[in-house]
């Protein structure tokens, strides 16, 4: 028995070790029903004027709300949603609003909905953060803090659009 808790003991410490570094980066914010977890974009590489952002937004109420715009201080925010063709063309549109309904969990996430960052005066560098705000049709201006994420290693770098809305399938 005590050998067995030990065992036990020994295979979970080293698990909870590996669980902490990820535990250690997330971070939250909430406004009335509304859990927003993890706002975080990826570096960039010099020269390119676009960065993508990713959340995600938890409602936790009874009613709907709807995700209206995200302001940052650059000269353009948009939130995008990516469909990708046959070919493996990605193809980004701005999105109006994103519905959030009672009890649902909505994902911003790489290769789907994303926030736009455009026109970047200097590359997002891995380790610093900025701020900025989610303005939510019921819940109000949001303020929160975006983390700027290395790519995995071996990961392409955002590539920049084309005037025709084209875009690597990197993102």
């Amino acid at each position: 028995m005590i050998r067995s808790t030990l065992a036990a003991l020994g295979l979970a410490l080293p698990l909870a070790a590996c669980a902490l570094p990820l535990a250690a980066f997330a971070h939250e914010f909430t406004a009335k029903a509304l859990v927003i977890g993890h706002p975080y974009a990826l570096e960039t590489a010099p020269g390119v004027r676009t960065g993508a952002g990713y959340f995600s937004v938890e409602n936790t109420g009874t009613e709907p709300d709807r995700l209206l715009a995200v302001k940052a201080d650059f000269p353009k925010v948009e939130v995008h949603t990516t469909t990708t063709d046959a070919a493996g063309v990605a193809r980004m549109a701005p999105v109006e609003a994103v519905e959030i309904p009672p009890g649902a969990t909505i994902e911003l996430a790489p290769k789907g909905m994303h926030v736009m960052f455009m026109g970047l005066a200097a590359p997002l560098a891995a380790g610093t953060e900025f701020p900025a705000a989610l303005v939510f049709e019921k819940a109000g201006e949001v303020p929160v803090v975006f983390k700027v994420e290395p790519r995995a290693p071996g990961a392409a770098p955002m590539g920049q659009m084309d005037h025709s809305g084209h875009m690597a399938p990197t993102n």
